[in-house]
């Protein structure tokens, strides 16, 4: 499945290891604050102007615009965030995130477009672990300075059938 903008270009080799390295970097941050429960830190991934969208890759497939989760911009995320941690009830549980073949796509400037395979676990307290979600990330990042933000991040889920309980980022 390509997603448009998403497709490989070719790049310096160098270049790519690098940009991998700095986006595995980004990944293994990104995730350890997820998995720690620090929902105020996960807006700050983000530029002001980000995107951010959690759908299934049917949707995808069928070129449609729709999503399970939608944010427009930092402050929309941030809304999120602050509503999941404190107007949503949910039984308590755990997260573990891995992420793995990052695959940078291009670099253009100081924007480099990166695909990656993503696999959610969950654990509820009083439950065996089982997989939330397994899909690839679509990211768009822009440097700035010597950090990575996520100017767009679309979260393309494999399966169509999905847990109810999807309360957390991805």
């Amino acid at each position: 499945m390509i997603i448009a903008g998403y497709e490989i270009a070719a790049i310096e080799a160098r270049a790519a290891r690098e940009a991998r390295a700095d986006i595995e970097d980004f990944h293994n941050l990104y995730c350890n604050t997820l998995d720690l429960g620090n929902l105020d830190a996960w807006p700050d991934f983000f530029t002001e102007d980000a995107f951010y969208i959690v759908t299934a890759r049917e949707n995808v497939e069928a070129n449609l615009a729709v999503g399970l989760v939608y944010a427009e911009g930092r402050a929309m995320i941030r809304d999120r965030a602050y509503a999941i941690k404190h107007t949503m009830m949910f039984a308590p549980r755990y997260l573990q995130h891995f992420v793995s073949n990052v695959t940078v796509l291009s670099i253009s400037g100081n924007e480099i477009r990166a695909q990656s395979n993503y696999l959610l676990l969950q654990t509820l307290v009083e439950a065996p672990t089982t997989i939330q979600q397994a899909g690839r990330y679509y990211d768009t990042f822009v440097r700035n300075g010597e950090r990575l933000l996520l100017k767009e991040r679309r979260c393309v889920y494999d399966t169509t059938l999905i847990a109810n309980d999807i309360v957390l980022p991805i």
